[in-house]
Formats: C-alpha cells, sequence, structure tokens
C-alpha cells in the first residue's frame, strides 16, 4: 500500500554530484525510517545511509564525508545528495521506508559514474 517513488539519477562524471529524491504515499501511519540502499552489478545490495523519525543518521563507511541524507518536514521524503562522485558508486539506488515495523521498496534509479 506504501508506494516510493525515485528520482535524481542519471549520468555523470567522477567527481560530480547528484541528488536523489523519494516521496513516499499511502501511508495511514508514521513512517518510522527511511534510507537509501544501492546494488551494483553482480553485488549484493548494501545500506547507504538511513535516517530514523529522530534525525538520526547511519551512512556507509565508503560514503562517509562525501553523501548526505535529509528529509522534508513531513518526513514523507528523503533525499541523498551525493558528491565527488565514484566510479565504484555506479550502481541501482534504491528507496527504502520503515512502517509499523515493514519494509517498503522503490523501483531504483540508475547511477553512473565515469571515470
Amino acid at each position: 500500500q506504501v508506494q516510493l517513488v525515485e528520482s535524481g539519477g542519471g549520468l555523470v562524471q567522477a567527481g560530480g554530484s547528484l541528488r536523489l529524491s523519494c516521496a513516499a504515499s499511502g501511508s495511514d501511519g508514521s513512517i518510522n525510517a527511511m534510507g537509501w540502499y544501492r546494488q551494483a552489478p553482480g553485488k549484493q545490495r548494501d545500506m547507504v545511509a538511513v535516517v530514523d523519525s529522530g534525525g538520526r543518521t547511519n551512512f556507509a563507511v565508503s560514503v562517509k564525508g562525501r553523501f548526505t541524507i535529509s528529509r522534508d518536514s513531513a518526513k514523507t521524503t528523503v533525499y541523498l545528495q551525493m558528491n565527488s562522485l565514484r566510479p565504484e558508486d555506479t550502481a541501482v539506488y534504491y528507496c527504502n521506508a520503515v512502517v509499523r515495523y515493514r519494509n517498503y521498496w522503490g523501483q531504483g534509479t540508475q547511477v553512473t559514474v565515469s571515470a
């Protein structure tokens, strides 16, 4: 019932920046947490950054200092600002939300970083 729609992916040169957005709809309960995960070809899906309803954040070690995560005041939209992008950041990025201890996923958006 909860729908997540990502946008903002694309092709960027190494060292450049992208900003991803994820909008949640259809939830009649509080969104406890939202975050971003990514999956590169041939690899597992890994956590990139998450933020809970209290504003606490966690980042993967590989993106600390380069990426930031934020939410709007209604806590229904999450953003991922990606700076100093590297080719190894290339992946499909998925939005995640937790509502009443159930996980929901977006369709994914492709991020490609050229060397």
